[in-house]
């Protein structure tokens, strides 16, 4: 690859704000972006924004909030279009979690608007990325958009996040926990400086969670949940800004697309399908030739999964009465053609991956797909580098 055919990198925000109680104080950081704000979050998430709204009244700022509903969506994508015409608004806030914050950036991207992030929880690294997530009105996954930017500014305030669910905690850290297995594949065996700086980072990124986990949900707030809470916000960014297009989501992610299929997983938070593909992933590795590895790497996880609440099969994702239709449409839509699932070094085919998701605690559907084809190994995985 020449120079002139290297990819262009999002990385990093251009400001990030860290601090505790910190939200009331970035009137004037905001009011330096534009004069007439829109911010856009979900109908739990608006309320928290009232320290900011007095913030920005304070600057005197024609501030304007907006609802985008239950998802990212085309239809509320295009409804937030119109209020932005309406209010005249010149920099949108994101305030929530990672749909509300991938509407405003996405939203932001298409009327070429600076973008601030706020996150309300520690589930997803969205308040970071340049990428945003598109489902349908109904929860389903549809496609993804790079952006051109990450945010203009992320503000990270501890106070707003202690008060989110210890299940959003929970979430981000199967979230982040995937960027290994995932890069670790689809980095393949690039040695370009910034992968391997990616892949190297989502290691650490790994080893942190595992380590620094069961003293930050014991003791919520510490310093260790704060380590927790900026690996998984902040850490887990850096991963995919670094890395960029080749530092891919692969079978974990694929997975979570496949069960948005399924109107029965909506109740359920991005990362705790992501933490459950992880497992998925790593049984396909198994059968694509790469056993002892991914058998070792899976072995390592389950007592963590155990000790913090992460799901392990399709029961613990409140799933156990999948039919055998379900479970095909989860795995048809999760190898589409396009799909991350296909950045593994192996042909994978829907039955295979429904007989890598089928858990002890579903013996029907696990006989019914034990006639399964199994993976052809095309290549050997990227060895997993144990803690």
């Amino acid at each position: 690859m020449t120079t002139s055919q290297l990819p262009t990198l999002a990385i990093a925000p251009a400001q990030v704000v860290r601090g505790d109680g910190i939200l009331a104080a970035q009137g004037s950081a905001i009011a330096r972006l534009g004069q007439r704000p829109l911010v856009v979050g979900g109908h739990h998430s608006l309320p928290l924004a009232a320290p900011l709204l007095s913030a920005l009244e304070q600057q005197g700022l024609a501030t304007q909030t907006a609802a985008y509903g239950s998802d990212c969506s085309e239809a509320a994508l295009t409804r937030l279009r119109a209020t932005v015409a309406a209010h005249r608004a010149d920099v949108i806030i994101g305030l929530g979690g990672g749909k509300a914050l991938d509407t405003a950036k996405l939203l932001a991207h298409q009327l070429q608007q600076p973008v601030v992030t706020v996150p309300t929880s520690g589930a997803t690294c969205a308040a970071w990325t340049a990428l945003s997530n598109v489902y349908s009105d109904r929860g389903a996954f549809r496609y993804d958009v790079a952006l051109t930017t990450c945010p203009s500014l992320l503000i990270l305030d501890y106070a707003l996040l202690r008060t989110a669910p210890r299940r959003t905690l929970v979430a981000g850290i199967g979230d982040g926990l995937a960027k290994w297995y995932e890069a670790a594949v689809s980095s393949g065996a690039s040695q370009q400086t910034l992968m391997v700086a990616a892949v190297q980072q989502a290691r650490v990124l790994r080893d942190i969670l595992l380590q620094k986990t069961p003293a930050a949900l014991h003791q919520w707030g510490g310093p260790e949940w704060q380590e927790v809470v900026d690996a998984t916000v902040l850490l887990a960014g850096v991963i995919g800004g670094v890395g960029g297009a080749q530092c891919r989501t692969v079978a974990a992610h694929a997975v979570h697309n496949g069960l948005t299929q399924l109107p029965a997983s909506h109740g359920l938070l991005h990362g705790e399908k992501v933490a459950y593909g992880i497992l998925v992933q790593l049984r396909l590795e198994e059968m694509g030739g790469n056993a002892a590895l991914a058998r070792a790497a899976r072995q390592q996880l389950l007592p963590f999964y155990r000790a913090t609440g992460l799901p392990q099969t399709l029961a613990d994702l409140g799933l156990e009465n999948i039919t055998l239709v379900d479970l095909q449409r989860v795995a048809a839509f999760a190898c589409r053609d396009g799909s991350d699932i296909h950045h593994l070094p192996f042909t994978v085919t829907p039955e295979a991956v429904m007989a890598a998701m089928v858990s002890p605690l579903c013996p029907e559907l696990r006989q019914k797909s034990s006639a399964a084809t199994p993976v052809r190994p095309a290549s050997t995985v990227a060895p997993e580098v144990q803690p």
